[in-house]
């Protein structure tokens, strides 16, 4: 493995992994306890009417992608916000629109576009120096974003009625965490690939939220978590010549397998008997 470093695309993957890791850890962990999932799958989905779009206009993947997937947030937020008891059937009603945007988009673009299969899948070893630089600098405004709004988005997640009473500007941090899962899909998508998205992004919070009891602490072990899976799975799809993005999700997968064991085996241990109390030491 040690060899494989010597080549730079393979030095490349693993910078991108390492950034979606922090990008996954941070936004994954307000996804999961906002209980916005679907949202995010939603979301995700209709980011490939970016990647038809900038096929069909000759522009660059992330300007496209981007700009396709933050207006789709932005339709998601407005619809959830005035219709919530609708929001899931508007979503989808998205979530379909979007793709087949990007569908017809790409028949009407001429030529063959022999990497298609890669957006949907990722292709990760495939990810150039310039796109590490914008992947960092969307990566640094997420992260200065949630630290700043940290206090308030702490008291929306976890009861949005008392933050409004607290004069919490609940609505523009709903709106602003959707387009942060906007910017944090188009990222993922070149790591792992638009049908595996929503993995990557949940995996790792639901296994922090098992052994964590703070938001901070949840974020800062699914990035961990995230960059542990990324870098195995990239190692495993090297050595047994797989696909990189589906290798990770699997790897990911098996993760939230065995944490979720270690907590059923912990909760069947019997108690310690006599009822004394535990030793300060």
């Amino acid at each position: 493995m040690w060899e494989a470093l010597q080549l730079e695309f393979l030095r490349n993957a693993i910078a991108a992994g390492l950034l979606v890791s922090l990008a996954c850890g941070v936004i994954g962990t307000l996804v999961v306890v906002n209980r916005i999932v679907f949202l995010a799958g939603g979301i995700a989905h209709a980011a490939y009417g970016g990647i038809g779009l900038a096929f069909f206009m000759g522009w660059p993947y992330l300007t496209g992608t981007l700009g396709f997937s933050l207006f789709s947030a932005g339709v998601m937020a407005a619809v959830t916000l005035k219709a919530k008891h609708r929001a899931d059937a508007m979503v989808g009603i998205i979530w379909a629109v979007g793709m087949a945007v990007g569908v017809i988009l790409l028949d009407l673009t001429p030529g063959y576009h022999a990497d298609l299969m890669s957006y949907l899948f990722g292709s990760i070893l495939a990810a150039p120096a310039s796109d590490l630089w914008q992947m960092g600098l969307m990566t640094l405004i997420v992260i200065a974003v949630v630290v700043y709004y940290y206090h308030d988005l702490l008291a929306m997640s976890y009861d949005d009625e008392f933050a409004r009473l607290r004069r919490v500007p609940v609505t523009f941090l709903y709106c602003l965490l959707l387009g942060m899962i906007a910017v944090t899909v188009v990222m993922i998508i070149r790591v792992v690939g638009l049908i595996l998205v929503i993995a990557l992004l949940t995996i790792p919070p639901f296994i922090a939220e098992k052994f964590t009891g703070s938001l901070k602490a949840m974020m800062a072990a699914s990035s961990v978590l995230s960059a542990l899976f990324t870098l195995i799975g990239l190692w495993l799809s090297y050595l047994l010549d797989l696909t990189s993005g589906a290798t990770i999700i699997l790897v990911a997968a098996a993760g939230f397998l065995i944490a979720s064991l270690w907590e059923r085996l912990k909760r069947r241990r019997p108690e310690p008997s006599g009822g004394s109390a535990p030793s300060a030491g």
